[in-house]
């Protein structure tokens, strides 16, 4: 199974086949209008303005799966996005990404690329896994979604590659993402 085989939900309730997408590098994302990672819609952006023409799409899943971060319809949320980061990238109906109704994809995104931790130098990621910890002590022996824009990173042919935290560089995403778009 690739990410290819997967259908996703539009905001208007019909489907579109992820096969669209091949032959592009892709970024997957869950998102939030209401979290403190929501300025990552301007890196977001950036990105794709500046690969969009060669190859790239970023992928938006609105999640409100994390303290109700993502309040709103599907409308709502597209015009926030636009209005506030013209960001005009795909953007996809809201879905869960962890428990029993999780979209496929994220289930099949989850088992591709594992959870590896925050990388604790950062600050932030001291933050985020204090307060995770407090929720569940156990909570990195699993692989799911941790928060608001965990990212996936998906090549040119379809083979999900690597998997962002939400308090991961988004300088070493565009990195990331720059070394998988052709030349």
């Amino acid at each position: 199974m690739t990410i290819y085989d997967f259908n996703v939900k539009n905001p208007d309730g019909t489907t579109t086949s992820l096969s669209q997408y091949r032959g592009k590098v892709l970024l997957v994302v869950n998102t939030a209008t209401a979290c403190g990672f929501t300025p990552q819609y301007e890196p977001l952006t950036e990105m794709y303005e500046k690969y969009h023409d060669a190859g790239f799409e970023v992928l938006d899943f609105p999640c409100n799966q994390f303290g109700q971060q993502a309040p709103g319809s599907d409308a709502e949320i597209s015009s926030f996005c636009t209005m506030h980061f013209g960001a005009d990238f795909p953007r996809f109906a809201k879905i869960d990404v962890n428990g029993e109704n999780a979209d496929p994809l994220f289930v099949f995104l989850k088992n591709a690329t594992p959870f590896r931790g925050f990388d604790l130098s950062n600050p932030m990621a001291q933050k985020m896994d204090k307060m995770m910890r407090a929720a569940d002590e156990n909570y990195d022996k699993n692989n799911d979604i941790k928060w608001n824009f965990t990212k996936f990173l998906v090549d040119a042919s379809g083979n999900v590659v690597r998997r962002f935290e939400p308090t991961d560089d988004m300088a070493a995403v565009a990195r990331a993402v720059g070394e998988l778009i052709p030349v």
